[in-house]
């Protein structure tokens, strides 16, 4: 198949997949005049995030501060893992070389790249944690994690 014909097919279906993607969800009923709606048409004062309307409409009662920070710890926690893996193939590639100088020096480059991206995903984990909690404790007075 030529270049251009598969482009074009990689394109077509590239849209179709972001067609059928948009076109998945359905509209929450959030407007108080539908039936089934929350009722929350006014801002309260006392709940400036919104949680009481969140628990009418049948959604999370969490904290969005701490949602975000519960996604950006389960994303970082799997780019550990793979780092890890990553470091593991590479020693594995490294052991099984057998005296090969251009595998080993491959694995090698791998390693390095793999620690590198193992330090700055830890170090991403221990910025973000941080300034999620310290964001958590300024804007709340309570700590993130109560016990």
């Amino acid at each position: 198949m030529p270049y251009a014909k598969k482009r074009i097919l990689s394109v077509l279906m590239t849209a179709s997949v972001v067609v059928f993607t948009l076109f998945l969800f359905q509209p929450a009923l959030a407007d108080p005049l539908v039936e089934g709606g929350s009722g929350c048409t006014e801002f309260d004062p006392s709940d400036p995030y919104g949680i009481k309307c969140g628990e009418a409409t049948k959604l999370s009662t969490t904290d969005p501060r701490l949602l975000v920070g519960r996604i950006i710890n389960v994303a970082l926690s799997l780019l550990g893992i793979l780092s890890v893996v990553i470091i593991v193939y590479a020693g594995f590639k490294w052991m099984t070389s057998g005296g090969n100088e251009e595998n080993a020096k491959s694995a090698q480059k791998i390693l390095m790249a793999a620690v590198i991206g193992l330090v700055i995903i830890l170090s991403a984990y221990a910025i973000s944690n941080f300034i999620l909690k310290e964001l958590y404790k300024a804007t709340t007075g309570e700590s993130a994690y109560p016990q």
